[in-house]
């Protein structure tokens, strides 16, 4: 870009800028300091001058856009802590399947794929009995209540515009059917019972649920939920890690690609699989 289209650049961006914050030339003077007249011809003079660093920084500032962009050196118009703020927030995280927050994000999502590593089983697949043993009656909701949200969360797999696809580790399952860590104290029958529906559900909503089990040795996952292009969350316990900008959500969606590709076990062999593990449970 040339000079004189820089400077044309800069007029149109700043009268654009002014006219979305309601400012007038002599409210721009006054907020940066310098002479109306100063201002006046930085929005009409068509000679090809540039303003000078400091008064495009006053300008800026006083019209919360950033100098980059008045300039044409960006065409983001957030300023660097904005963008920032804008591009990555915590929110807080209710220990409990019914989060209302999650359920808002799939349904904004909705009619894109979304993709998934749990915690620990997905939460939408979970038998009633487990759901008591890892919630309880101490997550701000009832077992009762919290088991009747997740009946509703399970329709959502089932409608007819879902794409939902899980990546979750191999042992996971594993410790699970062995009763180990975790999800030691939980009987072995429920166990069993639990693979059972997992391989079921698995089975029945397969290609629009399709559920891959990857070596935790090989590669790593923490837990993650990519909604589409729009955004990503990260779970970290108390607070989720939130990613809107579009470079950050192709960066956490080809990590979960990555996933798929190096799954030990595909999603159309995973119901026989794990229906196995059940069995030799």
């Amino acid at each position: 870009m040339d000079k004189r289209e820089r400077s044309r650049l800069f007029r149109d961006r700043l009268a654009a800028a002014m006219q979305s914050a309601g400012m007038t030339k002599s409210g721009l003077a006054r907020a940066t300091g310098a002479d109306r007249s100063t201002v006046s011809l930085a929005l009409s003079a068509e000679d090809g001058r540039l303003p000078n660093a400091q008064f495009a920084a006053e300008c800026a500032g006083a019209l919360a856009v950033s100098s980059d962009w008045l300039l044409g050196l960006s065409d983001r118009h957030e300023r660097g802590a904005d963008m920032l703020q804008a591009a990555m927030r915590m929110e807080e995280a209710a220990r409990a399947p019914s989060d209302e927050r999650i359920f808002r994000w799939h349904e904004e999502a909705r009619g894109y794929k979304i993709r998934h590593v749990p915690a620990t089983l997905p939460d939408m697949l979970k038998s009633e009995a487990v759901l008591r043993f890892e919630y309880g009656d101490f997550v701000g909701r009832t077992s009762d209540q919290a088991i009747a949200d997740m009946r509703d969360r399970l329709q959502y797999l089932r409608a007819p515009d879902t794409d939902y696809e899980i990546a979750m580790p191999v042992d996971t399952l594993e410790g699970f059917a062995a009763g180990e860590g975790y999800w030691r104290g939980l009987a072995a029958e429920e166990r069993a019972a639990q693979l059972r529906r997992l391989a079921e559900l698995a089975d029945e909503l397969y290609p629009s649920l399709r559920l891959h089990l990857f070596d935790r040795k090989k590669v790593y996952s923490a837990p993650v939920t990519i909604f589409g292009p729009l955004q990503a969350s990260v779970y970290v316990g108390r607070f989720y890690l939130v990613f809107s900008e579009r470079r950050q959500v192709l960066e956490l969606t080809r990590h979960f690609d990555g996933l798929v590709r190096e799954a030990d076990v595909e999603a159309k062999n995973a119901p026989r699989f794990i229906e196995a593990m059940s069995v030799a449970d």
